[in-house]
């Protein structure tokens, strides 16, 4: 039988998955909305907006349209020495988007994924202060539970235990501090302030390292320190960016002005892969010079591809709409009502929430290895939702089309797992 999952079985290597284990892989045929279906006519919820980056919902028209018009014109060309309408118009809605609300960027470098825009940021911090002679500047401070990508530098900047405990001897040397304690990071630069490039940070929330939740305060700490040191500050908001925090951005959420940031996953509405680094006039300015060494010597064949620039200008057009404006606010308002009446459910230990995420940590094992997440997701999916818990801790993150019948649904699902296990 020549069926599409034995096909897949025999040809495919998916992300993330444990093959040996036999897990189900679920053939997916087609998608609207907020709904995935089966190949068996059956439908899923999609509570994690696709590994959060179907922010709009799937097979949104006016971005589908968007991306056709695009390909009848231009479907790529090398960005190196040329350049094109959608890149610029996308350029300058964020750089416009941003300053409006505080921040100083204005140049917009463009890569293909998450964790490559932060590979760009980490280069950019190391590479501006050697341009300026500042050579012993060759360490980074990161934030201890962090998930950045996984690429070789944006896993140097992670977790060091966990997903990438096997590639620790590839990385680069990294110091750790725990969120909410600042004296941590007070004690580190006491010892090696010069040393240091630049601060990474997932503002607010840190995603896949657990949902954790920390203040805007310890941020505006950070950043004041940084700043008095010299030091870069780096906002991963490959996962914050665009609404998820409730605010366009999370360093508006948080008051805090990093001096580079990195957005992906809701960039093009989920259609196509792009990311973007932000950077201020003055990182930008000390790549300047006559000789070409001094130059951000970094690219990818498909950098600023048109229709991924199309896809990204018009989601950030629906974004601003009131009709999805007034749904995020639904979004953000019942998952905090949910949120909290599981904080009294005797197998949870804590719930928390920010914006649209919701989370759920159950009593037992935490890390994305415990095995209640296996049982959840697998049970979840029983009930026609799309839950991917990391370890013990639920989470919802759902496309800003999800109704309130949907959410309630949703969290209805979980309750009756928790209640389960």
């Amino acid at each position: 039988m020549n069926s599409l999952l034995n096909r897949d079985q025999k040809w495919i290597w998916h992300p993330y998955t444990q093959h040996g284990l036999n897990q189900p892989i679920l053939p997916i045929c087609k998608a609207q909305g907020s709904y995935l279906e089966l190949e068996d006519g059956h439908r899923i919820l999609d509570a994690i907006s696709s590994w959060w980056v179907n922010g709009l919902g799937h097979c949104h028209p006016r971005i589908a349209q968007a991306i056709s018009e695009q390909a009848e014109q231009l479907e790529h060309v090398i960005f190196a020495g040329f350049t094109h309408a959608p890149a610029v118009n996308l350029a300058e809605a964020l750089i416009h988007a941003t300053q409006e609300r505080g921040a100083k960027f204005e140049k917009v470098f463009f890569s293909d994924n998450g964790s490559t825009a932060v590979e760009v940021a980490l280069k950019m911090a190391f590479q501006f202060h050697q341009n300026r002679g500042e050579t012993t500047r060759t360490r980074f401070l990161a934030l201890r539970g962090s998930y950045h990508g996984d690429t070789l530098g944006a896993m140097a900047v992670g977790e060091p235990e966990g997903f990438h405990t096997c590639f620790k001897p590839l990385l680069a040397p990294v110091d750790f501090v725990e969120p909410d304690q600042i004296d941590d990071m007070k004690k580190l630069i006491s010892q090696h302030s010069k040393e240091y490039a630049g601060m990474i940070v997932e503002p607010l929330i840190q995603g896949a390292g657990g949902m954790r939740i920390y203040s805007a305060e310890f941020l505006k700490e950070v950043y004041q320190i940084c700043k008095s040191e010299g030091i870069l500050l780096i906002f991963d908001e490959v996962f914050t960016g665009f609404y998820r925090t409730g605010k366009a951005f999370a360093f508006e959420k948080a008051g805090v002005i990093p001096d580079l940031i990195c957005f992906s996953k809701i960039l093009t509405g989920g259609f196509l892969p792009l990311a973007v680094t932000l950077a201020t006039a003055e990182i930008f300015n000390s790549f300047k010079s006559e000789k070409l060494q001094h130059a951000f010597l970094h690219g990818h064949s498909y950098t600023a591809n048109p229709l991924a620039c199309a896809a990204a200008f018009a989601t950030w057009n629906e974004l601003s709409r009131p009709e999805t404006q007034n749904q995020i606010k639904i979004i953000e308002k019942v998952t905090q009502k949910r949120t909290q009446a599981l904080s009294q459910h005797p197998r949870v230990r804590q719930t928390r929430s920010l914006g649209t995420i919701g989370v759920i940590e159950l009593h037992g094992d935490s890390g994305y290895f415990a095995e209640d997440a296996s049982f959840m997701r697998k049970a979840a999916l029983e009930k026609g939702v799309l839950l991917r818990p990391l370890g013990n801790v639920i989470y919802t993150a759902p496309p800003y089309c999800f109704t309130e019948d949907q959410l309630q649904f949703t969290y209805d699902v979980i309750e009756s797992l928790i209640n389960r296990s």
